[in-house]
């Protein structure tokens, strides 16, 4: 079977179990927002060490399952639930509590608002982050406009910004370039 279906050439595409919608819907606006999300991780990763890595690693993981969810029409999530499809537990949501602890510590005190790009690492991600921003915008729009996200989803978005706002101060901290900060 080809990659190249031709189904969503009129402007729908499928979610999982089959159900057709427009393309820019709020959930193919939300689970596409996420996937470009699991992407900037993904680049963030590649660059990271060993630490970091294996974090960046476990929240892409963790967002597979909350992009499968989203990717379900309502009416089919017990379907998706039954069929044993990954989702995003509380255990994923208190892994990022516990790592925003260790970056707390870890991270300078903040004194203004800063310029990305101090390191490649450093500025994967901020790109990851405002791009998390923007998922996590995506996700209220879909729970506004339809209802039934599980409240876990947008917490998990919330606090996964946080995390890699600090991630990306200690990241820059590590590197041998200063960050430009101005007084906000």
């Amino acid at each position: 079977m080809s990659i190249a279906t031709r189904t969503g050439d009129g402007g729908t595409t499928a979610l999982m179990y089959g159900r057709r919608v427009p393309k820019d819907s709020p959930r193919v606006e939300a689970y596409g927002e996420v996937d470009e999300l699991n992407a900037c991780l993904g680049l963030a990763r590649a660059g990271a060490d060993r630490r970091d890595k294996i974090l960046l690693e476990k929240i892409q993981k963790a967002l597979v399952g909350l992009m499968g969810e989203l990717a379900v029409a309502p009416e089919d999530l017990n379907r998706y639930e039954a069929d044993g499809y990954a989702q995003l537990k509380e255990a994923d949501l208190a892994l990022l509590d516990r790592e925003i602890d260790v970056l707390e510590k870890a991270a300078p005190k903040a004194k203004g608002w800063s310029t990305p790009g101090g390191s490649f690492a450093g500025a994967t991600l901020a790109l990851a982050r405002t791009v998390c921003r923007r998922a996590e915008r995506g996700v209220w729009k879909l729970d506004r406009k339809e209802g039934k996200v599980r409240t876990l989803i947008p917490r998990y978005m919330n606090r996964l910004s946080d995390l890699l706002w600090l991630l990306e101060r200690v990241v820059e901290t590590r590197g041998t370039k200063a960050k430009k900060t101005r007084k906000a």
